[in-house]
């Protein structure tokens, strides 16, 4: 009996020790200088949500903001509005601009896409059951790929967005279903895909499984349900390179980045339903600062921001223009990261 217990204290004590030495040591990939470049995410679906004029919205984080990289969800009901009619105007439109202005470019594909209520189906399309709406996925994805693989500013496909956490109001999305998503897209397109995971609330293993370039989100204060109040994750940034490291002891070193850092409120309703005073609870200039602050100390290469549309539509139709002042500075001396040098 006392060997056995001696036998389990050991086994404790390696993982305690392993545990805490993969924290430390700086994973694949960390910005050995210590600069990270920061991109953005925009949402046309958003925008609009937001009541904003998308396309002057677009034109204005472009030319006023200047980012290197951008993020860009192609939303399956934008395109596909009518069964086996697709049109492709708006987002010929946002490709071209970004393009002339030398941006570059992740899409984001397939039916679970960022933004509430994450799956975005048309409406043609939303009484069919989840088997039919897969398959019509599988038909969507090659008009989109062979649309925008011959622009040379397209970086990346990102397929579906976290999708093995539950969140939202949508159906999981099994691995087979997605290896075949991710399949069909290497066998039209040679360019990276990009698989993404929670960073607070996931293990990452599955996902960066499948990744050419894996992406992990970064939220710091958000609403619990369970809590009836905000929350702030009490995380150190150690723990994203033990995450990191436990990704590289199971497969080959792959680029990580920040696909979503949080830069804008989170609440217990959408952002275009609450007040600014209810906003600032969760996001304020200084959580804003703070939270540049903690993706630097992590350190991966390059952080998509989260919320750009929030700070057009603070500026434009709340007079307060200093979350774009603010993530103009943050933006201004980013460079695009080389992964193939990680």
């Amino acid at each position: 009996m006392k060997k056995t217990i001696k036998i389990v204290l050991i086994i404790i004590f390696v993982l305690a020790v392993s545990v805490i030495i993969l924290a430390l040591k700086p994973p694949y990939g960390i910005s050995k200088t210590g600069e990270v470049s920061f991109g953005l995410t925009f949402s046309k679906y958003f925008a609009q949500k937001m009541d904003l004029d998308w396309q002057t919205a677009y034109l204005s984080i472009l030319d006023e903001l200047k980012p290197r990289s951008l993020r860009l969800p192609v939303y399956w009901p934008d395109i596909e509005k009518q069964s086996n009619e697709y049109s492709f105007g708006d987002y010929d439109w946002m490709v071209e601009q970004a393009r002339q202005r030398q941006v570059k470019l992740i899409l984001v594909i397939g039916r679970r896409l960022p933004r509430w209520p994450e799956c975005h189906v048309p409406d043609w399309a939303s009484g069919l059951n989840d088997k039919s709406q897969q398959s019509r996925v599988l038909k969507l994805i090659p008009e989109i790929v062979n649309r925008y693989k011959g622009y040379e500013n397209v970086f990346a496909w990102q397929v579906e967005n976290e999708p093995f956490l539950s969140f939202g109001e949508c159906p999981g999305i099994s691995g087979k279903f997605l290896d075949e998503e991710i399949k069909l897209v290497k066998s039209l397109d040679s360019r990276p895909v990009i698989v993404t995971d929670s960073g607070e609330l996931s293990l990452w293993v599955f996902a960066a499984k499948r990744a050419d370039i894996f992406g992990t989100t970064m939220y710091r204060v958000v609403w619990s349900d369970k809590l009836n109040r905000h929350f702030e994750y009490p995380l150190p940034p150690q723990f994203f390179w033990l995450k990191a490291n436990l990704v590289r002891i199971f497969y080959k070193q792959k680029p990580i980045f920040v696909c979503e850092l949080q830069a804008e409120p989170w609440d217990h309703r959408m952002l275009y339903e609450t007040t600014v005073e209810e906003q600032m609870k969760s996001m304020n200039l200084d959580q804003f600062r703070e939270n540049i602050a903690y993706a630097k100390k992590v350190g991966f290469r390059e952080a998509y921001l989260w919320g750009a549309e929030w700070w057009y539509w603070m500026k434009v139709k709340q007079g307060d223009e200093s979350f774009w002042e603010e993530a103009k500075k943050v933006i201004s001396n980013s460079q695009i990261p080389n992964y193939n040098s990680q």
